[in-house]
């Protein structure tokens, strides 16, 4: 059993680390199995398909990074007053940071993940997260919408989507715009920094009213 683990770890540990690098469709199985050391029948017997190996990847992060952004949800909820969109998204922070646990870079690289999701139209992937923690997903969007009643279903869908992409960018783009930060203007930031930058840039974001004309 134990060699069993080893080599389904191993092949998910070598299939993260070349999707965040290279995407989804330019990581072949093979590549895979090679950075891994195991052979083609692992994978298969493991996954079944690289469909379900994509979706055991991201699984390792969801399913510690959605149960933990939710409990957040709920504890600011709460209170009597009505969250702010700068409250709702910086419950994420710790969530996200949380991630570091689980392997070093952990935060980045499940950002990149996601963004590669995005970005490829991997549309089993978005069907695979709204299966699987549409509950969780549901509690965010509801905190949002109660927070911004005056923009439109339609509106916050766009406007969601561009906050995902705005914070993937952002993340995956880290360790330059540090160097460039530092060099620049002598300044200095961790992830937890850079993600309490990004948070008010994203939330006046969602919040602006809708124009009229």
């Amino acid at each position: 059993m134990a060699s069993r683990t080893d080599t389904k770890t191993r092949i998910l540990d070598a299939a993260e680390k070349l999707f965040a690098e290279r995407g989804f469709s330019e990581t072949s199985l093979r590549l895979i199995t090679s950075k891994a050391e195991v052979n083609l029948a692992s994978v298969n017997y493991h996954f079944g398909s690289k469909k379900e190996l994509i979706r055991a990847v991201l699984a390792r992060y969801l399913d510690v990074f959605m149960p933990n952004a939710a409990a957040e949800i709920v504890a600011l909820q709460k209170s009597p007053q009505t969250a702010s969109l700068d409250e709702i998204f910086s419950t994420l922070i710790q969530p996200l940071l949380d991630l570091n646990t689980l392997r070093s870079g952990g935060t980045i690289i499940f950002l990149q993940l996601l963004g590669r999701g995005y970005i490829e139209s991997q549309g089993h992937l978005r069907w695979f997260i709204t299966t699987h923690y549409g509950a969780y997903l549901a509690s965010f969007i509801a905190a949002v919408k109660q927070s911004a009643p005056h923009i439109p279903a339609v509106e916050m869908f766009w406007r969601l989507h561009f906050t995902l992409g705005t914070i993937v960018f952002t993340m995956a783009s880290a360790d330059a715009l540090n160097e460039i930060a530092a060099a620049d203007y002598d300044e200095h930031n961790d992830t937890e920094a850079i993600l309490r930058k990004v948070i008010p840039y994203m939330a006046a974001g969602v919040a602006v009213p809708v124009p009229t004309n």
